[in-house]
């Protein structure tokens, strides 16, 4: 690959949006991080998402006043990045635990899924849909929608702040929402996780 001059009037078009600087962006550092990753073993399937983590921080790090200061070392910035974003990675799966039959008595006030927490067996399908998605996904879910904690709180617990919280929760739910969706033998349309707003 040819490595690539940064400049502050490139860094100023992807803040911008510029359509060719984010194709250029996206296509130029791609394949450097799944490089990266996968020389870190990270998992085949989860290789996608967290180069896609890394891009959305590195945009949102852009846009806030003072977010790259030395443009010349825009690619050391974006590779800063990925490791923070890898370090949360490696941390959430030392962190992972199993479900245990203490989480599944949360009152059912805490999550609303249309209706779909109305029987037992309905419960018992949702907390077996958590427990197949990834520990970051499920852990996020958790806390905002079982546990009812603070985002201020799951913030400060996955390292993010709340833009990036937003991000991560409209994904979290999107998984969710497919896997049981697929569980079903007629698709659920319209499934919606109480407290969408962040």
């Amino acid at each position: 690959m040819e490595f690539f001059s940064f400049d502050q009037a490139y860094v100023e078009r992807l803040r911008e949006g510029d359509f060719a600087t984010q194709q250029h962006f996206v296509a130029y550092f791609q394949p450097l991080l799944h490089i990266m990753m996968r020389a870190r073993l990270i998992p085949a399937d989860r290789i996608d998402d967290l180069t896609q983590d890394t891009f959305i921080r590195v945009i949102s790090a852009l846009r806030r006043e003072g977010g790259v200061r030395q443009p010349e070392r825009f690619g050391a910035f974006v590779n800063s990045i990925c490791k923070n974003v890898l370090h949360e990675y490696y941390r959430s799966i030392r962190s992972a635990d199993p479900l245990d039959d203490s989480h599944f008595e949360i009152p059912d006030k805490a999550i609303d899924l249309e209706g779909m927490l109305v029987t037992q067996e309905r419960r018992r399908q949702v907390y077996e849909v958590l427990s197949e998605m990834p520990a970051r996904d499920r852990d996020l879910l958790r806390a905002i929608f079982l546990e009812e904690k603070e985002k201020d709180e799951v913030c400060r617990t996955f390292g993010v702040d709340r833009d990036y919280l937003r991000v991560c929760l409209h994904r979290a739910k999107e998984r969710f929402r497919s896997l049981f969706e697929r569980r079903q033998q007629t698709p659920v349309s319209g499934v919606a996780v109480a407290g969408e707003n962040t």
